[in-house]
């Protein structure tokens, strides 16, 4: 049974930082792409950063303007957010997802072929 549970999630002032965490079950993690996607009240899931199978190629949403971070440790099958200078507009359902590696390019979410239930992060002003 496949599974991906986030974790990390919170409530944090503005300026503040959350690193996620994302831990994989259930189906060869090193063989999938993962991303991040978010859901903020009232709007579509977005997506926010995807790394390659192996950790070297990594895409981000323009609109984050360099300050999150996705890595992945392929030994402790687990995929990390760091989100550093947080804005209230960060606010939103934080979820990791996985992708076949032929699934290229992974800012598409129906490229995905897994999806954790994901994490609260909330930016207060």
């Amino acid at each position: 049974q496949v599974q991906l549970i986030e974790s990390g999630g919170g409530s944090v002032q503005a300026g503040g930082s959350l690193t996620l965490s994302c831990v994989a079950s259930g189906y060869t993690f090193d063989a999938y792409a993962m991303g991040w996607f978010r859901v903020a009240p009232g709007k579509f899931r977005e997506f926010v950063a995807s790394i390659d199978w192996y950790g070297d190629n990594t895409n981000y949403a323009k609109s984050l303007s360099g300050r999150f971070t996705i890595s992945r440790d392929n030994a402790k099958n687990t995929l990390y957010l760091q989100m550093t200078n947080l804005k209230p507009e960060d606010t939103a359902v934080y979820s990791c997802a996985a992708a076949p590696a032929a699934n290229y390019p992974y800012i598409e979410q129906d490229r995905y072929r897994y999806w954790g239930q994901g994490t609260q992060v909330t930016v207060s002003s």
